[in-house]
């Protein structure tokens, strides 16, 4: 029986969808599945098995207090109970792959050496570090080169690369020299067994909560950070509110992160706050109930390098709600939307309210985008599919 043992920094499983639909994808092709990743308050316990996977958790006490200090900090923590815990896994379960999954690209270090040993690595690339760090902290001389050398290392470590699209995949292959035999384009799109609209709109606690009342709710899911411009939201009902004069809507923020406090104090700055809900974190039957409450589904994240070249989950969870989407003119965003959206004519917040207004006015074209990306999601956004080749792909690299 293969074994595979998948490193994960940033999220705990079953919480990072990605991993875990991977995690579980090789598992149901007979894999013996192993899974390293942090502990936290909702994800304590330091060892258990779900779905026949085996979870390893650690501690995590030092996070990042929004500086590349705190970031390399965290980082460093990490890294020692990454390697501690391979150990453990290797004694306990075995693996004979080894696959990282950044961010950070920093992973190489604790996976390289088990290459000695004839185990493979295989590197998942879920971000594109340079371009996120210069998001988070703009350009820095000093770091640029460091993420750099440690993005090529990291390719350079790994057997294969399960690349997040298209567009990583070409960067493996020209920034990280990457054989493109060695590159599989994998996206991170729901499982439609375990992800789909709510059946009815009968009232529920969180359907309410969200509704409050209200007409249109305008929605977003997704990490509160400073590079996912969730304070244009906030901008953007500001604008409605005045520019449109529009009162009967709700903007309501799911999910957590650590620009969460400034967006709350911006609300109230602006005067906004009756416009804005915010349910923290939600997942399982509560997000499907949050979804399933929203008319509109909107992509604040800013205009940059780094935005412009990932495929953001919330394109495929709103496609997969049927939801009728507002977002800025990405690059990755409008190839995989296609005309199933409306993209600002502006990069900023007023850009957003100038379509969304434009479809609470517009109940026709709402229900026609929310088709026409229902219809996409159905057609070209398929787990079952990204599954397949991610297996075929592991299973090849087992094999040789």
């Amino acid at each position: 029986m293969p074994s595979c043992v998948i490193v994960v920094e940033n999220l705990p499983v079953p919480l990072d969808r990605r991993v875990w639909q991977e995690a579980r994808a090789l598992r149901e092709s007979g894999w013996a599945v192993s899974v390293i990743c942090p502990a936290t308050e909702r994800f304590p316990a330091r060892r258990e098995t779900i779905d026949g996977i085996e979870i390893f958790r650690h501690s995590l006490p030092l996070e990042a207090n929004g500086s590349i200090w705190g970031f390399l900090a965290e980082y460093a923590m990490a890294l020692f109970h990454q390697a501690r815990l391979l150990c453990l896994v290797r004694w306990s379960c075995d693996f004979d792959i080894v696959q990282i999954c950044n961010p950070p690209d920093l992973m190489f270090l604790v996976a390289w050496p088990w290459k000695l040993f004839g185990k493979k690595v295989v590197f998942d690339h879920h971000d594109i570090c340079p371009e996120l760090m210069q998001a988070k902290f703009g350009h820095r001389r000093f770091m640029q080169p460091l993420l750099v050398l440690a993005e090529r290392l990291t390719f350079k470590a790994a057997d294969l690369v399960i690349s997040a699209n298209e567009s990583f995949r070409q960067l493996a292959i020209s920034r990280g020299g990457k054989s493109p035999g060695d590159v599989v384009a994998v996206y991170s799109i729901p499982d439609k067994r375990f992800f789909s609209k709510a059946s009815s709109r009968s009232p529920t606690k969180v359907g309410a909560v969200i509704r409050n009342d209200k007409k249109i709710v305008i929605g977003y899911v997704g990490i509160v950070g400073e590079q996912d411009g969730v304070d244009n939201i906030v901008r953007m009902a500001r604008d409605l509110s005045r520019k449109y004069s529009l009162d009967d809507f709700t903007c309501v923020i799911v999910g957590d992160g650590p620009a969460l406090p400034s967006v709350k104090s911006l609300a109230i700055e602006l005067g906004v706050s009756e416009y804005i809900a915010f349910t923290g974190y939600l997942s399982g039957s509560e997000l499907i109930e949050a979804l399933s409450e929203f008319d509109i589904g909107v992509i604040p994240d800013p205009i940059n390098p780094y935005n412009d070249k990932i495929s953001m989950n919330k394109v495929f969870e709103y496609s997969t709600m049927g939801l009728p989407i507002v977002a800025f003119n990405l690059s990755e965003t409008r190839r995989l939307l296609k005309d199933a959206a409306l993209f600002a004519t502006q990069g900023d917040a007023s850009g957003l309210a100038e379509q969304v207004a434009r479809l609470i006015h517009d109940p026709e074209l709402r229900h026609e985008l929310g088709q026409k990306a229902k219809a996409l999601a159905e057609r070209d956004f398929v787990w079952e599919a990204e599954a397949n080749r991610y297996v075929a792909a592991m299973t090849r690299l087992f094999e040789h």
